[in-house]
Order: structure tokens, then C-alpha cells, then sequence
């Protein structure tokens, strides 16, 4: 099969980059939809800005080095870097502005008609002034150290993303102004409450300034005998991608360790300046830095919406947020069941969150101090602080069991956590293993080899999400339990594998990457292809960038196949171009949770298969890691998915959006008369259904029978 029909132009295609801005546009349309709940707009206007440091520190400074090296490479779309950088920047700054017009324009007043207030410290009236003034000297004035810049001092290196202060200053006898670099000390919450005796003179309400307005209102104290004829606040992103050969590392850990060292010193790719900020003072920074004008972001608001967090994260207001939620049990698993005698009886799937993540620990937990397992094997890319997952392995091994875990360093972000991990795991008898040279581990998978009464056997844990209780209880997830011994027996030879030397040998009922899956997933797709109108594929990701993917379901649009695509965040398939790609739908959901089950489904002809996995459709996750795909084979799991799953992402006309050929997204408008449907919100009225059914069961049951005790 031909990488991409010959039909297909690079204007059949979207620009990655441009794609991803579109899905943080749509984060941001959250911040904006007046339905929300107060607190959780608030939340998603933090989650914008928090997404968007992630590009420019990856993708945004990858850009920049392709332009330095003059590199002629382009995705698809044939766009050189020079013009997707250029795009980029543009579609960046229209993003900020809106962000800080809903902050300052829908935000703002609304929190004040809930009696939050934001102040400037000059304008609070004197009883909080007098307080801001005995906070400043007594807890914050200790630790600032004014950073001059002159011929003598040069510009201090600042950590990436570090909020700080440049300070214009006019020292006696001299010409021009002096500068001053002022970094607000981490120490200290960002957003800081006026307390109750310190309110005289203020309306009712809760009165919050911000910590860098109270620095600045204070700065004569710093320089004593100067004058201070103006300071403003900055915040610079450096490029924060590791640089690792992992085969000129002698000791991987260290040499990532390294790595992490310098990312708080990597170039600089943006700056972001207070809008009161003199445009000469802005070029004084963007010269430091080696930045242009395009680079600078002038903000009308907070420099980062993450120091919001302690308003939204308060428990004070929970009308403001959405109820709480509370993940059902599974059936299969209710009740205090023995696991290993429920998976010997059937496969369990499993829905997060609406179904809670404790299952998958208890799984963990009961094998680990199970006298009868004899070993666990488990892959690690993400897992919280305090995980009990790796505190049962520790405990696991502390009972003489085999327990292996092939811990990924490079999962980006969390690479300080893992190394932690790693260390203490290792330091209890776990065998830690690092995987494969240049590949990154990102299958989620656990095995569990028990010793029952009638022989050994193999129990297993597949996923498409981290094994992580803190994520889990807002990431969108699927996981599969199963005793089914030939599935779980091609489980035991990939982790042979990437333990081991042995090479995958493929073509079994897993679908493993880097080894076999685009070719895998590219026939799947052919035989839809071949069945012409009666084709049928549907699609749940995170991203879909794969050139020679999108040339095979463009080949299989184009031959009558109906293809829906449920896609989260990246697409690079334009759909609805004539006679290409217009049996192409793509939809969009971003919600409550966020979206981060893959699913891919194909109709056969009436016999669907089903499959679930930890892979997005990027030339990364084909050929740069370790990727599981497996299939949903018991007929009742099957039929959830085909019945329940995924007809609720493809009816939601709520919180769906769908792309259009110009690779703009739209909201899906309800037609007249038309029920809502919102997928989030099915799963989990069904889940508390499923719990309230347990639970009158449980009542309603009569007391045991004499020989039922």
C-alpha cells in the first residue's frame, strides 16, 4: 500500500503545530462558556496557560532550532519551520489576548458579583495597606536580593518560567536609567488574602492581591537612596526538551539527571511582559535574551493563571465547582471479591473515572501480599509522589517475590519523580530496568504470575493510562483485566523482550509498536477499504499526525468507508475536502475530564474488532517507543464499547466540537427540539446508576440462611 494516495495534497493536510493551538483554543472556550461553573472556568483559564508553556517549551523551541539549522524538513503539509513559526506566533498572540479579554471582561466581574475581589496594593485603603506593609517586612523583604545590570553585573541567569521584577532605577548623578533584576521568591503563594482585621474600609468578601504587586509596592525598601521610577513584572520560557544519547550513557539515571540540571538553563523561546511595561525596557529584555519582538507576550492580567490556583482549588465555594463525583465500583469486582477467582470467571473492563482507579490498586495490593503469587512485572512512564501501586511492589519484594518494573526516565516532565522512584525501588530489591535504547516505554501493562490450586497462571492489567491514582480520578481511561492465558502469555514475552534480547516476533493478538503496529493498523483500515459503502471505522485518540495513517483512511473515505474520528487534541487530517476526505467526520470533546481513552474499532463486515491501547496515531508512538494495542475480545466488553462508549462520543452535541476543512473547530449546535447529549455527563449518570442498583440490591437482600454462614 502506497504511503498516502496519489489524490492527496499537502493541502489535504494541517500543520501539527497549528492543529494543537486550535485544541488549547478550545481549552480556552471553556474559560469562556458562561454554563461552566465559576470556579471551573477559572480552572480551565490555568489549564490554557499551563498547556501553552508546554508548547513553546517543546514544540515552539524545536521550531527555532530547525530555523537555526536551516533545516529544509516539513511535515506533509509542506510548510517550512520559518512559516509554521510564523503562523504559530500569530495564532499564539490571538490566543493570549482572548485569554486575558475573558480574564479581565467575564472572569473578573463575575468573581466580584460572588464578593471576590482582586486589588492593586496602592489602591486598598489603609488598614490593608498597613498589613501589606507588615507582611512585606516581616515575611518577604528577608529573602529578595536585588540583582543590578550594569557593566559590572551582568544579566543574571534566570530559571526557566521564574516570575521576576525588572526594576528602572535612577541613581544620583547620573544619566539614564539603571536596571535591577528582582525574582519573587517561590517560597510564597502567589495570590495572598487580605485577612479579616486587615478588611476596614473594604466591601464583604474575600480580597486577594497578588504577591509581585506587593513586592513592587515596597521596592524603595531594596534601594535605599535611588530612585524607583518604575518596575514591571516578566516571565521567560526556555526550551526544556532533554538532549539524551542513551547509548554514549554509561549510567542512564545520572546521565538524565544531568540533563534536568540544565533544562532551567536552555535557550530562551518566549518572553512574557506586563502591558504597562515601557517598550524600551521590553527591548532591554528581549536583547538579554536573544529574543525578537515577535517573542513577547504583553499580558493585561496575572503573568501566570497557575497562580490562581489557590482561589480555585479553595474548598470554600462548592457551588461554584462541579458536584463531586464519585466513581462507581465495578460490578464484576463489588462486594469484597476474591480478584483471581472473578478474572478466572471473566475479563473485567474497566471505565475511569466513572469506574474507580481503586480496583486496578487492589489488583496490585492483593497480588502483592498474596502468599500464592510468585512475581509482578509492571511498565512505569507516570505515577504520583506517593503512589501505593509502587509502595505494594516495594512490600511485594520486601516477601521475597520477583517484582520487575521497566521504568521509563524520559517521560517528559516526570522524570524527577521516576528517578526517585527508581532509586527507591531499587534500593527494596526491585529489579529496575530501563527498556529499549531509544525508545521510550509507553505501554501500561502489569503482570501478575500466581500459583493456584490447579496450576500456575498468568493475570494481567492492560491499559491506555498511567498507573497513577491522582491523574486517574480526571483522566478519561479504559483498562482490562483478564486471566485470558494466551493473551497474557504474549504479555509475558513482551516484557521478556524488553527485559531481555529476544526480538518480538509479532502477528499474535497484540499489536506492539515499535515493531509491527503502523502496518498492523494500516491493514486493518485496507480491509474497511476493500468493503467499500459497507466500511465502517471509529477512532477515539489523542492525536492523529501519522502521514502514511491518514493516506490509508483517506483511501478507505475515498472508497466509500464511512471513518469517525474522536480525536482530543492534534489532527492533521483535513477532513471534508471533495472526492478526498468528505466521508471523514472528526469531533473533538473537551469536558469535565480530560479525554485520554484510545480506542479503534472496525466494522468486519458485521463482525466488529475492537481493540484498546496505549498509542495515538504519531510517527512517535509507531516507530520512537514501546506501544500496546490489545483486543477487547469477551463479546459482552465488546458490546459495551460498540453500544455504550462509543455512541455517546459520536451523539455528544454539548461539549463536542467538530473540525472543518479549514481546520477551524466548531462548537456542534443542537438543533431545534434536539435532546442534549453529553457523553461526560452519560457515563457518569450511568455509573451512579450502577452504584445505587448495588446498593438497593444490598438492602433489599434478605439475611443469610443458618447454612449460608
Amino acid at each position: 500500500m502506497s504511503s498516502r494516495p496519489d489524490s492527496l495534497k499537502p493541502e489535504h493536510f494541517l500543520n501539527r503545530e497549528l492543529s494543537w493551538l486550535e485544541f488549547n483554543a478550545r481549552v480556552l472556550g471553556e474559560a469562556a462558556d458562561p454554563a461552566q461553573p465559576l470556579m471551573e472556568r477559572v480552572r480551565f483559564l490555568s489549564i490554557f496557560g499551563t498547556n501553552l508553556d508546554e508548547f513553546f517549551e517543546i514544540r515552539v523551541s524545536g521550531l527555532k532550532q530547525q530555523i537555526e539549522s536551516r533545516s529544509a524538513q516539513t511535515g506533509p503539509d509542506r510548510l517550512s519551520a520559518p512559516q509554521v513559526f510564523e503562523l504559530a506566533q500569530k495564532r499564539a498572540h490571538e490566543l493570549v489576548a482572548e485569554a486575558y479579554r475573558i480574564w479581565n471582561d467575564l472572569l473578573t466581574p463575575a468573581l466580584a458579583a460572588e464578593k471576590i475581589f482582586f486589588h492593586k496594593v496602592a489602591e486598598l485603603p489603609p488598614a490593608a495597606q498597613a498589613w501589606a506593609e507588615r507582611y512585606f517586612n516581616a515575611e518577604i523583604f528577608p529573602t529578595l536580593t536585588p540583582l543590578a545590570v550594569d557593566p559590572s553585573h551582568p544579566f543574571p541567569q534566570l530559571a526557566n518560567k521564574s516570575h521576576n521584577l525588572i526594576v528602572s532605577l535612577q541613581r544620583p548623578g547620573e544619566e539614564g536609567p539603571a536596571f535591577a533584576v528582582v525574582q519573587i521568591p517561590k517560597l510564597y503563594p502567589r495570590l495572598l488574602e487580605v485577612p479579616p482585621d486587615a478588611r476596614e474600609g473594604l466591601p464583604e468578601g474575600r480580597h486577594c492581591i497578588f504577591l509581585q504587586g506587593m513586592i513592587r509596592q515596597h521596592l524603595g525598601r531594596l534601594h535605599p537612596g535611588i530612585e524607583v521610577r518604575g518596575a514591571w513584572a516578566f516571565r521567560m520560557t526556555r526550551n526544556s526538551d532533554l538532549y539524551i544519547d542513551e547509548e554514549e550513557a554509561e549510567n542512564l539515571l545520572e546521565h538524565i539527571e544531568d540533563e534536568l540540571r540544565r533544562r532551567s538553563k536552555g535557550n530562551a523561546v518566549r518572553l512574557e511582559v506586563a502591558d504597562t511595561m515601557p517598550e524600551d525596557v521590553e527591548r532591554f529584555l528581549l536583547e538579554n535574551f536573544g529574543l525578537s519582538a515577535a517573542d513577547s507576550y504583553r499580558l493585561a492580567g496575572p503573568v501566570n493563571f497557575l497562580h490562581l490556583e489557590p482561589l480555585y482549588g479553595s474548598p470554600d465555594y462548592p457551588l461554584l465547582k462541579d458536584k463531586p463525583f464519585t466513581p462507581a465500583r465495578s460490578g464484576a469486582l463489588a462486594g469484597g471479591v476474591d480478584i483471581f477467582e472473578v478474572l478466572r470467571r471473566q475479563d473485567v473492563l474497566l471505565h475511569h473515572p466513572y469506574e474507580g482507579f481503586g480496583s486496578v490498586v487492589d489488583f496490585v495490593e492483593r497480588a502483592a501480599d498474596d502468599p500464592k503469587v510468585l512475581a509482578l512485572k509492571l511498565t512505569l512512564y507516570r505515577t504520583n509522589a506517593d503512589s501505593p501501586i509502587m509502595r505494594a511492589l516495594i512490600r511485594a519484594a520486601a516477601q521475597h517475590k520477583q517484582v520487575t518494573v521497566l521504568m521509563e526516565l524520559k517521560a517528559r516532565f516526570d522524570e524527577e519523580n521516576n528517578i526517585r522512584w527508581a532509586r527507591e525501588l531499587q534500593e527494596a530489591g526491585v529489579h529496575v530496568v530501563y527498556g529499549l535504547v531509544g525508545y521510550k516505554t509507553h505501554c501500561k501493562m502489569m503482570l501478575v504470575v500466581r500459583r493456584d490450586d490447579d496450576r500456575i497462571r498468568l493475570y494481567a492489567h492492560l491499559g491506555t493510562g498511567n498507573y497513577n491514582a491522582s491523574t486517574a480520578r480526571f483522566y478519561t481511561d479504559l483498562g482490562l483485566l483478564t486471566a485470558n492465558q494466551d493473551l497474557n502469555g504474549e504479555v509475558a514475552t513482551v516484557f521478556n523482550n524488553l527485559t531481555g534480547l529476544s526480538r518480538y516476533e509479532g502477528g499474535g493478538k497484540l499489536i506492539l509498536a515499535p515493531f509491527e503496529m503502523r502496518e498492523r493498523f494500516c491493514r486493518l483500515i485496507a480491509r474497511e477499504r476493500d468493503l467499500g459503502s459497507k466500511g465502517r471505522i471509529i477512532v477515539k485518540l489523542n492525536a492523529l499526525v501519522d502521514e502514511r495513517i491518514i493516506g490509508c483512511l483517506v483511501e478507505a473515505a475515498a472508497a466509500g468507508a464511512q471513518v469517525d474520528l474522536v480525536v482530543r487534541g492534534i489532527c492533521c487530517l483535513r477532513p471534508g475536502v471533495p472526492g478526498v476526505s468528505d466521508n471523514v467526520r472528526v469531533r473533538s470533546i473537551v469536558g469535565r475530564f480530560l479525554e485520554h481513552s484510545r480506542i479503534y474499532w472496525f466494522g468486519n463486515d458485521g463482525q466488529p474488532l475492537v481493540y484498546v491501547g496505549s498509542a495515538d496515531w504519531m510517527a512517535r508512538n509507531f516507530d520512537r517507543r514501546v506501544e500496546v494495542v490489545f483486543p477487547i475480545e469477551d463479546p459482552a466488553l465488546r458490546t459495551r464499547i460498540t453500544d455504550e462508549i462509543l455512541p455517546a462520543f459520536l451523539s455528544d452535541n454539548v461539549k463536542a466540537h467538530e473540525l472543518r476543512s479549514d481546520g477551524r473547530y466548531e462548537r456542534r449546535h443542537r438543533a431545534e427540539g434536539e435532546e442534549a447529549h453529553q457523553a461526560q455527563r452519560t457515563f457518569r449518570q450511568l455509573a451512579r446508576a450502577q452504584s445505587q442498583a448495588r446498593a438497593a440490591t444490598a438492602v433489599a437482600a434478605p439475611p443469610p440462611r443458618d447454612d449460608d454462614l
